[in-house]
């Protein structure tokens, strides 16, 4: 019996050995590392908020004062006209209907068209165009301007493409017709002032052509 009992505790013993040499799976285990959450990096750049995103402003560039000098007036009244012809008017006075004016008139002051001559300097003239075109520059209407006494005392300039009835009066030199006819006599200032006026092949004039 004392024997067996010796053997017994052995065999208790060594089961208790072997028992805490295996490996611990629990605390004393090797803790798994957490994989990393990774957030993937954004394929396209959000967009820019625009009430803090830097702006460039267009490059404007200013618009020019209309220069009375070149300019042209398109008028359809009489004090439009009056206006567009006088000293501070426009280089090209255009109708769009005919018109007739009870008073004398006066072309005056000195106009360039905003052309350059070969030499680079301005070009002086000065127009009274009756008619309108089209975008072909074909003559679309032709219009009649009445009135008692038409001067010319602008440089350069001329009469086209419509009507004038009345007398004219030219005190400057190179005055043109240009496709029109003068219902009315037309005088001159002097003999240098009439050898340089010219009309065309399609103009004409109903009264007389003397100096003043």
């Amino acid at each position: 019996m004392k024997v067996k009992a010796v053997l017994m505790t052995m065999v208790i013993l060594s089961l208790l050995f072997m028992g805490c040499g295996k490996k611990d799976d629990g605390e004393g285990g090797t803790t798994p590392t957490p994989a990393t959450d990774v957030t993937p990096a954004a394929t396209q750049a959000p967009a820019a908020d625009p009430t803090t995103a830097p702006t460039t402003a267009p490059e404007l560039t200013p618009t020019p004062e209309p220069d009375a000098v070149t300019s042209a007036s398109i008028v359809n009244e009489e004090g439009a006209f009056v206006s567009a012809i006088s000293k501070d008017g426009t280089w090209i006075i255009c109708l769009l209907k005919d018109m007739t004016i009870t008073q004398d008139i006066t072309l005056d002051g000195e106009f360039t068209n905003g052309k350059k001559d070969d030499a680079g300097k301005d070009i002086i003239q000065r127009k009274i165009a009756l008619y309108t075109q089209d975008e072909s520059r074909n003559i679309t209407n032709r219009f009649t301007l009445t009135a008692p006494k038409l001067t010319i005392n602008s440089p350069e300039a001329s009469i086209q493409h419509g009507t004038f009835k009345g007398n004219l009066y030219v005190n400057t030199e190179n005055f043109k017709l240009v496709d029109t006819t003068v219902d009315g006599s037309v005088y001159f200032k002097d003999a240098d002032v009439k050898s340089s006026f010219t009309m065309d092949e399609t103009s004409k004039i109903t009264g007389k052509q003397d100096l003043q």
